[in-house]
């Protein structure tokens, strides 16, 4: 990018990944490896524009997706997102969202990640597909592969594919953005806890059906994201220390909890994206990766265009686009712009 955050994830499962020019409907070849993607709105191609949910969860509207499709997808950035950088990479086609009416094509993979999603149920609750709601998603479409494929083929077609996750930002954000009592009952590492604690279960049912290949980015540094930064009053220029400083435990233990599995699970494998030190590195010197500008976001309002509009689709009707998205690091208040995720 740029970041190029897949080829963190790739150098672990280049390998896996074959063409699938010509791929059939009942018969795979042994080479062919889907994926399947999970976590909120870094990955989701567009499944909140098919559930009953508000703007604030949505990107189905401009300016959203202007730079690459030409049109809003669902995507929150101006053009492609890490899975499609993937999906190319693996001479795939873009992984469409599961809920998409039109989608059928499951043994190239799914998209169930959800914009606003948690590895806790309780974030953004029944605004969003949570992580837990993503997996029985996910079991549902093992039942159509193996009506499809058969009960063999479809096993194997699990069992060579590579999953991706990303989630936690939203469960750590909304404590602070919706101004939440819940550090009052538990302790930062108690939180973070319950998170990680939400995501193994995950990782552990997928296992169950038969994944073994799995990539995680880990937390950026929240606490620095336009949207944080718009959380201080004086627009100091400072982070948002106490929202880093969750990332960090939860990156600790992240780490901690694979390494574990790893150890437990037979054959499974997976691989970190160092996400945190990626982009602080570029926050701190855009210029040295390409970028005029690491701090404030290319559309928004207010201090550093952290306060985000939904392109005017929110209570405050106003925001400022630039002119550029390729200048930015960050396309809006919490997410990059398509150079960066490049």
């Amino acid at each position: 990018m740029g970041l190029r955050f897949y080829l963190c994830f790739l150098a672990l499962f280049s390998t896996f990944f074959i063409s699938t020019l010509g791929l059939g409907h009942l018969c795979l070849p042994e080479e062919h490896v889907a994926l399947f993607i999970f976590g909120d709105s870094v990955f989701d191609a567009g499944n909140n524009n098919y559930i009953n949910t508000i703007t604030d969860y949505q990107a189905n509207y401009e300016p959203y997706g202007e730079n690459f499709f030409k049109y809003s997808t669902g995507r929150f950035s101006d053009g492609r997102i890490i899975p499609d950088f993937i999906a190319e990479f693996a001479n795939l086609p873009f992984i469409t969202p599961y809920l998409h009416p039109g989608y059928h094509r499951y043994t190239d993979g799914a998209n169930f990640a959800s914009a606003g999603a948690g590895a806790l149920a309780e974030t953004h609750q029944e605004m969003v597909i949570d992580l837990k709601s993503q997996l029985n998603n996910f079991k549902n479409l093992e039942s159509l592969l193996s009506k499809e494929l058969g009960d063999a083929e479809a096993k194997k077609l699990l069992f060579r594919a590579v999953y991706i996750i990303n989630v936690g930002s939203n469960d750590y954000a909304v404590p602070f953005t919706r101004n939440s009592s819940i550090f009052q009952s538990y302790t930062p590492e108690e939180y973070v806890d319950m998170v990680i604690s939400n995501l193994t279960f995950v990782i552990e049912e997928i296992y169950k059906k038969g994944g073994r290949k799995f990539g995680f980015p880990n937390l950026p540094p929240l606490g620095c994201l336009p949207l944080a930064r718009a959380l201080i009053p004086g627009n100091t220029g400072a982070c948002k220390q106490e929202l880093t400083a969750l990332a960090i435990l939860h990156n600790k233990a992240l780490s901690e909890v694979l390494q574990k599995l790893e150890n437990e699970l037979n054959g499974f494998k997976y691989s970190i994206t160092d996400t945190y030190t990626i982009l602080s590195e570029r926050i701190n010197s855009p210029l040295k990766y390409g970028f005029k500008e690491g701090n404030i976001a290319c559309c928004g309002i207010g201090p550093y265009k952290g306060i985000n509009s939904r392109g005017g689709k929110r209570s405050v009707k106003e925001y400022e686009l630039c002119e550029n998205a390729s200048e930015y690091l960050f396309f809006d208040t919490g997410h990059l712009s398509e150079k960066a995720y490049q």
